[in-house]
């Protein structure tokens, strides 16, 4: 496995470089996110999600939420109200997931029977640099085995369980795993699926 050590605050574009020919090349990665390692790909591979199902043993009627860049990039994958809008505004970029309609853009395999689809924006440098140069979203699920106790914590980790499964990954030292606060709105209405890291005082004051 490839370890990226990439600068958190000033991303080297050589390395970023090499990140996006893997994705472009239907590579799976794990990187650094605001509340854990993350495992994914480009969301227009479809080998490689085909791969992430097989690596970490879920079921595909399981969807998988994806990482945008920002605001704009959001609009191209999911209908937004102007409630979510303000919330998203407000929020992001920060360890919430969005549950919003999906469009056409999103493949089906990504959304769930509702059609819908989970969105992150994370509060990373590193990722959303990624994304934005790539073109396209990347999948968003937590760097862990089927059998595994809780998250990858640091390169380390993931290099003792991933190393037959990945061959590349970007350092972003020592993360201690927070889930994400989930959140879907839909039609105006806001509803708290999962609290974690992230205030949801802002939420609840949306919530019907």
């Amino acid at each position: 496995m490839r370890v990226l050590a990439i600068h958190p605050e000033t991303p080297q574009q050589r390395l970023i470089d090499q990140a996006l020919d893997h994705l472009r090349a239907g590579g799976v990665m794990a990187y650094p996110t605001d509340t854990c390692y993350g495992l994914g790909c480009s969301i227009t591979e479809k080998k490689a999600i085909d791969e992430i199902y097989r690596i970490k043993r879920m079921s595909h009627d399981k969807p998988l939420s994806f990482v945008c860049s920002g605001l704009s990039h959001i609009a191209d994958y999911a209908q937004v109200s102007n409630k979510a809008y303000k919330l998203m505004r407000l929020l992001l970029p920060g360890p919430y997931t969005f549950v919003l309609p999906a469009t056409k853009l999103v493949p089906k395999m990504l959304q769930n029977k509702r059609k819908q689809v989970g969105i992150r924006v994370p509060n990373h440098k590193v990722t959303l640099e990624l994304v934005r140069q790539l073109g396209n979203p990347i999948i968003s699920t937590t760097c862990q085995l089927a059998d595994d106790p809780e998250p990858c914590m640091d390169i380390a980790e993931i290099k003792d369980r991933f190393d037959h499964f990945l061959d590349l990954a970007i350092d972003g030292d020592f993360i201690y795993p927070e889930v994400s606060t989930v959140v879907r709105i839909e039609d105006e209405e806001v509803e708290i699926l999962r609290e974690g890291k992230g205030d949801v005082g802002p939420l609840l004051a949306h919530a019907l």
